[in-house]
């Protein structure tokens, strides 16, 4: 954690972008850490835990991080928490509070506002087409016999 949280200060002082660090550990060594870039990269998904979770599967040649744990600054915003269960991680150990961030100007709690709304109700309108076009694609998946399931 104590490198977590020195990634984060580190970024701040470096100008790359936010106070936010993350470091991911496999079987008590640290395989792959990051920090914030979001600003330096004109990504906004590029946080510490996306960038970490992308070289940890990089170092591991792996799509999942089964057995690894991940070392987060703050508590996940709802995009990198999704990152961390799809990588399936096996534990979140979080320094700063989400309500930490959000008195400093990182505030998730609308996205997590949004995501219980109905679609219809979302400030981003949410519109389905080609639906049935599309399931030729599911369609597909579910007879081919050598895929990689994930």
């Amino acid at each position: 954690m104590a490198r977590a949280i020195q990634l984060s200060i580190e970024n701040v002082h470096s100008g790359r972008g936010g106070p936010f660090g993350a470091v991911i550990v496999k079987d008590g060594n640290a395989i792959a850490e990051a920090a914030n870039q979001v600003t330096a990269t004109n990504d906004p998904t590029a946080h510490a835990e996306i960038l970490a979770i992308r070289a940890a599967c990089d170092q591991l040649g792996a799509f999942d991080l089964q057995g690894c744990e991940i070392y987060t600054s703050c508590e996940p915003c709802p995009m990198c928490l999704g990152a961390i269960y799809w990588a399936r991680l096996a534990r979140i150990y979080f320094a700063s509070a989400a309500a930490d961030a959000s008195r400093i100007g990182f505030d998730d709690s609308m996205i997590y506002r949004e995501i219980a709304r109905p679609l219809n109700e979302r400030t981003i309108p949410m519109i389905q087409l080609m639906r049935e076009e599309s399931l030729a694609a599911f369609r597909a998946w579910e007879a081919k016999p050598n895929k990689i399931v994930y």
